[in-house]
């Protein structure tokens, strides 16, 4: 298929055609005779009678053809000093081995387990070995409160946990099983195991009948072979943030999900058997899971597992190095990460020591790329820098530019266009499209393509109620944006980002933008607070990149006239406070939710998901200090 218009057309009009020459490149049990299951409309299913393992798909079809000696996974910590190459021969045997183990713990297809696990090779291990048996694993990000990992654990009920006695976050250690133990002593449900990885830097205590030591389990194991899955079954459970505090968890099923994560790696990412990508993420975050651990495996390539920071481990030069030393065609990371690179190092003087030859392209998702961070990328890599957008309940990019289908001009501000499969529309309140140019509700029409989850865990009607139940016929993505004339999509972020100042209707995502235009700004964000007059007003929050030491007054005012100039007296931005570091979660997002919730005087408890409470504890002196 030649061209990008060419492949969105058939996707959407002609989807089982599309989808079905896409399924090919998956190795079947039981090749589907029904792409598009739509009996139970608006809860679509993909290859419904497929029959498919998605760990075989990633490891074992390869070493059956022949494919075994290729590097399948490069382990880099800095924060231990260690490199680790695994082939896929050799990580096909780990997993292999160490389903044994869980099947000796009695896991059988169907059964959940949870994993909560620092950047290991443990935990990928762990994830592929669950895909073998059929079981459902829930990864939990490693450092999670106990709090919150008792909540997981109560609704998944999982059979066993994995975990590992520690994390190292740069220099600190962050011990784990204590944080496991106290879940388990709070959940109501009882776990049977727990399997442990005891890493040098700290050693659990064991908890005799329950606990299970990682190495002394596998030493003995016998490798099992792989389960024959319907495509319709569950391969994970993710939680993701709900509206009621509570997580919810999204389901990811078998068969969809790998399809749709193969045709990715080469459509969109261009990124093809034997090369190295790299998503420098987490595989507690759907990026994670899709492009850290399956997308990678499934298409045949290297995948780098990094246990750093993109700075501080050692220096604003990790990410460099990690490509150089690896030969890393693609990087996949959050924009967060390059303002941190840039703010320490703005005139990219570390850039110079690596050779950088092998990469050919940034992907950056997970929040809104600000238009100055992606022109200081572009112009340091000079490679394409592209915006993308997709949500963990899409499990792979709903608008990209596709780089191995038919790369386009790139816009500033935007992700290009939807993805094939993505029938993208913009709403308004009552249900209608709306013209170019007009913001709106992001919607995506159904039936979404495969990859994308069509359950919440237990909860049907969580996911009807959550997703389908405000405009019939359209998943509500949360998002609000714009088409422009061209059909490129501008997502200005979510919908409760859209602040209302005396009837107008205004993105905070705009503002931001222009903010972070300032030379002086490293990174920003800007919250809609109550107003007894207009409703509510704008107030910025900025963090100066590092070496300004001018007057914080004399830079706020500038950013005042700034988005008065550009934007007009209508943002009615009359205040904006410099700040140490805004408060995030561990992947990186900025907590505006809790932010608003502080200005307006609401109290809030401190999210476990927070990078240091710290930050936010500052900013509510500052936001209350009026």
């Amino acid at each position: 298929m030649s061209t990008y218009r060419e492949a969105w057309e058939q996707s959407v009009y002609r989807p089982e055609q599309f989808w079905g020459d896409a399924a090919k490149s998956i190795s079947w049990y039981r090749e589907p005779t029904i792409v598009l299951d739509q009996s139970r409309a608006p809860l679509y299913q993909w290859f419904a009678d497929g029959e498919l393992n998605t760990c075989f798909n990633a490891l074992d079809r390869h070493v059956d053809q022949g494919r075994g000696e290729r590097l399948a996974l490069i382990y880099d910590s800095p924060v231990t000093h260690t490199t680790t190459q695994y082939t896929y021969s050799h990580l096909l045997d780990e997993v292999a081995r160490f389903a044994g183990v869980l099947q000796s713990l009695g896991v059988t297809k169907g059964d959940r387990v949870v994993i909560y696990m620092p950047m290991i090779p443990q935990a990928v291990m762990a994830m592929l070995a669950c895909a073998r048996l059929g079981a459902i694993h829930s990864v939990v990000f490693g450092g999670f409160a106990a709090h919150e990992l008792a909540l997981r654990i109560d609704d998944a009920r999982p059979k066993v946990i994995v975990t590992a006695s520690c994390g190292i976050e740069v220099s600190r250690v962050i011990e784990y099983k204590p944080l496991v133990d106290a879940a388990l002593e709070e959940c109501v449900h009882r776990v049977a195991h727990c399997v442990v990885v005891q890493r040098p830097e700290a050693t659990a205590s064991m908890v005799a009948g329950r606990d299970v030591d990682w190495d002394e389990a596998i030493r003995v194991a016998s490798a099992v072979p792989c389960v024959a899955l319907r495509a319709t079954d569950p391969l994970y459970i993710l939680y993701t943030s709900g509206t009621t505090g509570r997580p919810k968890g999204v389901v990811r099923d078998n068969g969809g999900h790998a399809v749709a994560l193969a045709w990715s790696m080469t459509n969109i990412y261009d990124t093809n058997p034997g090369e190295v990508f790299w998503a420098a993420s987490d595989v507690g975050w759907v990026v994670g899971h899709s492009y850290i651990v399956y997308g990678p495996l499934l298409a045949g390539c290297t995948t780098v597992l990094f246990e750093g920071k993109p700075v501080g481990t050692p220096d604003a030069g990790a990410y460099w190095r990690v490509i150089a030393e690896h030969g890393v065609k693609t990087l996949f990371t959050a924009p967060t990460g390059f303002r941190a690179i840039r703010r320490e190092d703005p005139k990219g003087a570390l850039f110079a020591n690596y050779d950088l030859s092998s990469l050919r392209f940034l992907f950056l998702a997970g929040e809104r790329l600000d238009p100055e961070t992606y022109e200081w990328a572009r112009e340091l890599l000079g490679v394409p820098v592209i915006d993308h957008w997709w949500q963990t309940e899409t499990g792979w990019a709903v608008a990209a530019n596709l780089m191995g289908l038919d790369p386009m001009a790139t816009k500033p501000g935007s992700p290009t266009v939807p993805v094939p499969g993505f029938d993208v529309r913009i709403l308004d309140e009552s249900g209608d499209e709306v013209a170019p140019g007009t913001e709106g509700y992001i919607t995506i029409r159904t039936p979404m393509p495969p990859g994308c989850t069509s359950r919440v865990w237990g909860d049907d009607d969580k996911f009807f109620d959550a997703y389908l139940g405000q405009f019939p016929g359209y998943y509500l993505t949360g998002d609000g944006g714009h088409f422009d004339d061209e059909g490129y999509l501008f997502v200005m972020g979510r919908i409760d980002d859209v602040i209302n100042v005396a009837g107008h209707r205004l993105s905070t995502g705009e503002i931001e933008e222009i903010i972070a235009g300032h030379p002086d700004v490293a990174e920003c964000a800007v919250i809609g607070v109550a107003d007894e007059l207009k409703g509510q007003v704008p107030r910025g929050l900025v963090v100066l990149k590092v070496g300004v030491d001018r007057d914080h007054a004399a830079i706020a005012a500038e950013l005042v006239q700034r988005v008065r100039d550009q934007l007009g007296a209508v943002a009615s931005l009359r205040r904006v406070d410099v700040v140490a570091a805004l408060p995030k979660t561990r992947s990186g997002k900025v907590l505006r939710k809790n932010m608003r919730a502080i200005a307006d005087g609401i109290d809030i408890a401190v999210p476990s998901t927070i990078e240091s409470p710290a930050t936010l504890e500052d900013l509510r002196r500052i936001l209350r200090a009026d």
